[in-house]
């Protein structure tokens, strides 16, 4: 499905929520504690992340089907299956044609369906890559790419519909980099034995599906396209540049756009995606379009007609028979992410269908039933408790800051105050009205869905802002923050154990959803979230001084975490991971904090732990993960998140409670002078 890189949006995992009311007498810690995972031969001192889940880091296998494993793949796993239970009874129902009920049971059954997927082959796209054998000059390949943009072909020209940052009241059309195949720009520019195999795999997978598209010279063609995005990738921003905001909001009148991205007619590129043509526009990556033109006048026409089709069926494949499906696993599942088998078909359908992560086709009509059958009203009041008390302890922590002056810190109160949540779900469903699906046309489907999508994006132009829109689906297990505007958002399947759970102690509750709670809050004051002020824009909002004392602060966090080195040779990026990094350790000092207003009984245990240690086993247990090689070499070039380890040692290094409760000395592996320990929020 069609996915718009809404750069402004900063995902992160998790949710909330805890209770006040259930006191640490009244818990089961055999239900809520699992210390089977639990080394005791390593010291909590020594590595926290090891000795709360080392055992399970042992005994535990990755599946088959999957690049990595842990307590949130488990949740997103439930999700899939509460979700399949659900889309099959409809598939099996009958329902009012046109209703979401039938449009969801149709679409699931043309995935289901692999016989008539096996018996069309190709066919279903032989009319798209007609289209590209008659494009004639590059003016019209430019074109062409504009409509391939509209039913979900990455093209190297990437344009969504989002906020504008210096005025988030209006809605702009924002263009940037986009049209390589493997997931970052590196894969291309590094010779490390690693890459050099994905580029490899990467022209096998050109060769197999041009051979079973019965597309002749695919060898050819296979040089051509990783020689087109191989210069693609050499003109693309490094991802630690386009996390900038600043760095990627460059505004330009409708006169200057020609200056800035010359091998395109930016006016009559966006009329025939139904834009009329805005005031400005906003280009993220203004250098990369310049380049662009370069390599669109230097390389032959028939090599970027080559290049089309490859991603037309790149786009499809997995909908496809079953050649180019085995195709599409072999380079984005094994090569790129170490997977073993291809997950289950009922699986890949759900994912269509419902999402997981994204929307999906049909994302909030699965939504809504979720919401029904497994998410419950109390634990939105719930939740609301524990998001107002760390607020609060944010707000109390900014008082504390010796390294912050009184103006800088009335405008991030100010900024605080006006923080919104969004708990469960939306209150204003996505509507599919628009969306045409058939039992009988997988790819018919797919496409329209990723032009219904596309339409969706971008006739919020000249509208208002839309409040109510949600970025994720309830039945998605993850949470974020928005900064243009200045919103926390938990869905409802992230709101469920382990990070939370009503027959938890209060302190595991905590350090797991009450953390993610605080990292998300967090995420309005990181590096990046900081320079928007509390209406949503790139607005600075701080002293001189305090700018100068906080990028300190932040370059001894880039330097703490650019020192682990998760594989041989192959450290993590500090730079790429800052936001992340600073939204892990404020988040867990501020739910440490908000954790007090629930007066606890310091004596009072749980199997042994008293309140404060067990907010920290509670921490490092929702971290427990294990990866593929493969998908850990992605991870480090692609994901703005540590890994899981330094995810739950990382922050504690620098949080006094954890020397005071595990009584961390000088000479222990976790120890840090106390006069090194970073304190940011």
């Amino acid at each position: 499905m069609i996915r718009f890189a809404l750069l402004p949006i900063l995902v992160i995992q998790f949710f909330v929520t805890s209770l006040a009311s259930v006191a640490l007498a009244q818990s089961d810690p055999d239900k809520t504690l699992d210390q089977k995972s639990f080394d005791t031969t390593v010291r909590p001192q020594d590595d926290l992340y090891q000795f709360v889940n080392g055992t399970w880091l042992t005994e535990t296998e990755i599946p088959a089907d999957k690049s990595n494993y842990g307590a949130f793949t488990k949740l997103s796993d439930l999700s899939q299956k509460r979700c399949r239970e659900m889309i099959d009874t409809l598939a099996t129902e009958q329902h009012p044609d046109g209703s979401d009920a039938q449009k969801v049971g149709a679409f699931y059954k043309s995935f289901m369906d692999v016989d008539i997927a096996n018996e069309r082959g190709i066919e279903p796209l032989k009319g798209e890559l007609e289209k590209i054998d008659a494009i004639e000059d590059r003016k019209a390949l430019i074109n062409h790419m504009a409509y391939l943009t509209t039913i979900g072909v990455d093209c190297p020209i990437g344009l969504y519909v989002s906020q504008d940052a210096k005025n988030s009241t209006v809605y702009a059309v924002h263009f940037i980099q986009n049209g390589l195949t493997l997931p970052d720009r590196d894969y291309y520019l590094k010779h490390d034995k690693k890459t050099l195999q994905a580029q490899l795999a990467l022209i096998s997978f050109a060769e197999t599906i041009f051979d079973a598209a019965k597309i002749e010279g695919g060898g050819d063609a296979a040089t051509a396209i990783i020689e087109i995005e191989a210069k693609l990738a050499e003109a693309s921003w490094p991802r630690v540049k386009i996390r900038n905001a600043k760095e990627r909001y460059n505004k330009f009148t409708q006169e200057d756009l020609s200056k800035v991205i010359p091998s395109v007619d930016a006016t009559a590129w966006m009329k025939l995606l139904g834009i009329e043509t805005p005031e400005y526009v906003i280009v993220n990556t203004p250098s990369y379009f310049e380049e662009l033109k370069r390599i669109v006048d230097e390389t032959e026409l028939d090599d970027w007609k080559a290049y089309l089709k490859f991603k037309v069926i790149n786009a499809y494949e997995p909908y496809l028979s079953k050649p180019f499906v085995e195709a599409g696993f072999q380079l984005f599942k094994k090569e790129l992410a170490g997977v073993e088998e291809q997950k289950p078909r009922w699986e890949r359908g759900v994912a269509l269908v419902a999402g997981r992560g994204g929307f999906g086709a049909l994302g909030d009509a699965v939504g809504k039933l979720y919401v029904q059958r497994h998410f419950k009203p109390e634990a939105k009041a719930k939740m609301d408790q524990l998001v107002q008390n760390l607020l609060k302890a944010f707000g109390d922590s900014i008082g504390d800051l010796t390294w912050m002056g009184d103006e800088t810190k009335a405008k991030a109160r100010e900024k605080l105050s006006k923080i919104r949540t969004k708990i469960g779900y939306t209150t204003k469903w996505r509507s599919y009205e628009a969306l045409k699906v058939d039992a009988q046309d997988l790819i018919g489907n797919v496409m329209r869905s990723n032009e219904v999508e596309f339409r969706r994006n971008i006739e919020k132009l000249g509208k208002p802002i839309d409040r109510e829109e949600w970025g994720m689906t309830p039945q998605t297990v993850n949470a974020y923050y928005n900064p243009t505007k200045n919103e926390i958002v938990f869905p409802a399947a992230i709101l469920q154990p382990p990070f939370f759970d009503v027959d938890s102690p209060t302190p595991l509750n905590y350090g797991g959803i009450g953390a993610v709670i605080g990292h998300e809050i967090s995420h309005a004051f990181d590096d990046q979230g900081s320079q928007y002020d509390g209406d949503g824009n790139l607005n600075n909002w701080w002293t001189e001084e305090d700018a100068e004392t906080f990028a300190e602060l932040t370059e001894k966090l880039i330097d703490q975490y650019g020192g682990y080195q998760p594989l041989p040779g192959k450290n993590v990026n500090g730079k790429f991971t800052l936001g992340e990094n600073i939204a892990d350790l404020s988040g867990l000092t501020i739910a440490y904090k908000a954790m007090a207003y629930e007066n606890l009984d310091p004596e009072s245990k749980v199997a042994d732990w008293t309140p404060n240690q067990l907010f920290f086993v509670g921490w490092s247990r929702v971290w427990k993960r294990k990866y593929r090689e493969a998908e850990m070499v992605k991870r480090l070039l692609t994901d703005p998140h540590s890994p899981s380890r330094y995810r739950a040692n990382g922050p504690v290094m620098n949080i006094d409670a954890f020397y005071e409760v595990f009584d961390v000395k000088e000479g222990d592996a976790l120890y840090k002078p106390e006069s090194d320990r970073i304190k940011i929020w």
